[in-house]
Formats: structure tokens, sequence, C-alpha cells
């Protein structure tokens, strides 16, 4: 019997021919990345718990803090010095102020064929690169981190593949959510969501994180996609190699197959308190906002940014509306920079903010207050995620948020004149 990605990734991890799904192994894991959001969690554990503390292969570890940046109080300080001290005592590749952890992971070191395991939920992005990523808790990551090895149960595959192309003002994050919508956020439970076809072509590696980073809202263990020639430019630009490009076997068997037409897709909001609450944006028209957010692991790439600059440059933001712009790391305020795109924002009246997790993450910048309303294009919608527990937050493009920031109330681009 033929093999899915995920399973041929599983079987290269484990050291074996043939894995099935519900089949358990022993897994050699490629990769282990951790952030400011629990790293200090998982060095109190590595120096009181362990008998015997040690390092299976430091070059394995990436850190980095991303998710309250600069810190926000003494206590968020504390966390972030322990974290760095160690990185410094053990030799650990250690990141500071310079992105979001994921756009870091697929800048620099995220290669196609790797097992990953992330101290992240949305680690499921690097499958953009054909590489088996996944979130895990403290412990299963400390584990790791002592014996580089771990386990896995074999996850069942949903495949999604793409026909055609997506319509002129219309993003793969209108695609993604149109999917979790469909599929319900417990959809792909413990499964990997495998995106082929010929409509995969038309993504670009932008498009392809941003569709794998929001499969784990669906309750994905991963996400895959197969490595084509826009994969391997990527790639080869970020002067990197694969450790082994998979697509799955013919007879490979799979719980699940879904057709999807691209065309079809429109612009989509995820309505509060769930992300696959998902209606098109259009239907919710209208209601106002407090608050807008262009950024994270999500949506904070330049291709994000510049659709977002060319929707306001010439406008403002609106009176009433804190628009925050917030670039995924520094190579893209680096370009954001050079391009204009950030003088275009702060000419309209939006805020830039250094790379970080920033609203998203809702504890250190922008954070919403009692019954105000934010879009964003962060990667969760649960009450209280971006502010007070009373507040509400849509999902929805770059171009969408933009355009809402703009008229104060939510609406898509081809709307803003109207």
């Amino acid at each position: 019997m033929g093999m899915t990605i995920a399973e041929k990734i599983i079987a290269r991890a484990a050291g074996v021919d043939n894995v099935k799904a519900g089949d358990i192994h022993t897994v050699e894991v490629d990769q282990l990345l951790s952030n400011d959001g629990t790293t200090h969690l998982t060095i109190d554990m590595y120096n009181n718990q362990l008998k015997h503390p040690h390092i299976a292969d430091v070059k394995k570890l990436i850190w980095v803090v991303d998710h309250n940046v600069p810190a926000d109080s003494p206590k968020t300080a504390a966390s972030q010095k322990k974290m760095r001290d160690f990185a410094r005592e053990h030799n650990i590749t250690f990141y500071e102020g310079q992105g979001v952890c994921h756009q870091i992971m697929m800048e620099h070191h995220v290669c196609p064929g790797e097992l990953i395991f992330g101290a992240d939920s949305h680690t499921c992005a690097y499958g953009a690169l054909g590489a088996f990523g996944t979130g895990v808790g403290c412990t299963d990551y400390l584990y790791a981190m002592v014996t580089g090895k771990s386990w896995v149960l074999v996850p069942e595959t949903l495949r999604f593949h793409l026909n055609g192309k997506l319509p002129e003002g219309v993003y793969a994050r209108d695609l993604i959510l149109t999917i979790i919508g469909m599929i319900g956020a417990n959809g792909a439970n413990y499964k990997a969501m495998e995106f082929t076809g010929e409509g995969l072509k038309t993504l670009t590696m932008s498009d392809r994180i941003s569709i794998c980073n929001l499969c784990v809202e669906a309750g994905a263990k991963t996400a895959l996609m197969e490595v084509d020639d826009i994969a391997m430019e990527y790639l080869h630009q970020h002067g990197r190699e694969p450790k082994a490009c998979f697509t799955s076997d013919s007879d490979a068997v799979f719980a699940a197959s879904y057709e999807i037409d691209l065309s079809t897709v429109v612009p989509i909001v995820a309505k509060p308190h769930f992300v696959d609450n998902v209606c098109p944006a259009k239907e919710a028209a209208g209601i106002h906002i407090d608050e807008a957010f262009l950024g994270s692991c999500n949506n904070g790439r330049i291709e994000d940014l510049r659709a977002g600059a060319a929707l306001i440059k010439g406008r403002k933001v609106h009176p009433l509306v804190r628009f925050l712009v917030v670039p995924a790391s520094q190579a893209v305020y680096q370009e954001a920079l050079k391009e204009g795109i950030l003088q275009t924002f702060m000419d309209a009246g939006a805020i830039v903010m250094n790379p970080n997790c920033s609203v998203c993450w809702g504890s250190c910048q922008g954070v919403i207050g009692e019954g105000e309303t934010l879009i964003s294009t962060g990667t969760r919608n649960f009450k209280g995620r971006a502010g007070h527990k009373d507040s509400f937050v849509y999902l929805a493009s770059a171009a969408t948020v933009t355009a809402s920031a703009i008229k104060g109330e939510i609406t898509v681009a081809d709307m803003l004149d109207c």
C-alpha cells in the first residue's frame, strides 16, 4: 500500500520503510522550536525535574523571543531573561526582536522532508515547504530536547485538491477560512491536511504559508504541500537544500478528499468567537470596528503589506480606528521600508510596530477593551484573545482588514468608494 506525504516523512524520521495511519513510531526529530510563550516552563523542568539534565543535540534547537517584544512587565522581562541566559549558556540558536518565530523558521531553517516539533500550535505552517511541523507541549518538547527523539501516532490525511485560480481581490487567507468553515473547527482533528492540484501552482510561498499556518484551527496535526518549483526557488533563495521531497503515492489511503475550485472563493470573515464561524465579508459589512491589525505569522509578510498599502495609499485611517501594522520579521520590515510601504501606512495614520506577535497574541500591543471590536489578520478570534473577555475579534485578509480600517466598519476593497 502506498503512503501519503505525512506517512513518508514519519517513516524517514522513524528509520523504517513503511508506516500507516494509526501506527505509533519512535522518531528522530530534525528541529525543535520554542518561543517566549512557554520556554521558561521548559527551562524550569530541565533544571528542577531531571536527574541528569543534558541536551541531545543543541544544533537542533531554535529559540525565539517574539510574543511580548519588547517586554511588557517585570514578570515578562524575568522569563525572557531566563530564556536568554539559558540559550547563551548552552549555545542555543537564539533570536530576539527579529520577528515571529514561524516566519523566522521559514526564512532561515525549515527544509522539505523534515519532522519539526514546535512549542507553538502554528508550527504546521512549515508544511508550505513540505516539512511535517507540529505543535507540542513543554513536556514533549523537553523529552525531545534531552533525547533527540519522540513518538508520533501516524495521522490519517485529508486531501484538498485545488483547481483553478483565486479571483482578483481574493487571497489565500480567504481560501483557508473557507475550508475551515466547510469542515469545521474539529474537522481535521489529529489529521494531516494535504494540499495538491494544479491550483497549488497559482499560489505563492506567502499564500502557502498562510494556508498551512491556519490548518491547526481545524484541529489538524500538521499541514503539507507538495514541493514544486515555487517551493524550491524559495528554498534556494534562502540558501538551503531539501532533506527529502515527498509526494503521496497514487495508491495512498486518504480519510477523505475534497475538490476545491479556487475561482469560487470570495472575501471571508470569521466572526466571534470561533475561527469556523465564517461568512462572506460582505455579509458582515457595516459592523463598527475600533481597531484593525495587519500582521502575525499568518499575514505579516511583504505580500500582505503590499496588498494593504495599495489600498490605503492616498487615503486615511478612519479617525475612530486604531490601525496597527506589524511586519512578521526584520527582513519583511526592511523590504517594506525600502519599497516605501511603511511610509504609506504612516502617512495614512497607521501605527507601524516592530516585528513581533503583537495583537494576535493579545497581551502586549493593541489590547482591546470591554465592548471593543477588532478586525485582524491574526490566527484566532476566541473570546478574550485580543484583550477584554467581553471584546470581539473578526478575522479577515490583509485587504479586508485595511479596507475596514479606512472605512471604520467591516468592508471589502471593492466597497470602499460606495
